[in-house]
């Protein structure tokens, strides 16, 4: 079996490339700037799993979480929201449109791996 695939959402360049050089040895990363283009991506390549932020530009992760959680070709891709605001409304939202998990910035590669391991272990 390949590298299973990771979609990155964020509109910071720079945390882009940190997490792709952080999981780029493990996974095959793709890359998003916005919501919108993390639904189109998701749509025509089918990741193993979404990390998104929560704020950006077009489109928040909020509804681009809820837009790939209730299509029938994404919603069993698992989503983790990833943002520098720790905030329980957050949490609690992040449930409500589908996010299968929470990290907020800046985070440890440890805390990121072992949630992505957590989800892609499962069947």
């Amino acid at each position: 079996m390949g590298k299973k695939k990771i979609l990155i959402a964020d509109d910071e360049p720079s945390i882009r490339l940190l997490i792709r050089s952080m999981l780029s040895k493990d996974y095959i990363v793709i890359m998003a700037n916005d919501g919108q283009e993390a639904i189109d991506i998701a749509r025509q390549q089918s990741p193993d799993l979404i990390l998104m932020d929560i704020l950006m530009p077009k489109m928040d992760g909020y509804i681009a979480c809820h837009a790939i959680k209730t299509h029938p070709a994404t919603k069993a891709i698992p989503v983790v929201m990833l943002t520098g605001i720790d905030y329980e409304l957050n949490k609690k939202l992040s449930q409500q449109v589908g996010a299968s998990g929470y990290i907020t910035k800046p985070f440890q590669l440890q805390e990121l791996t072992e949630m992505i391991g957590q989800l892609l272990s499962t069947p």
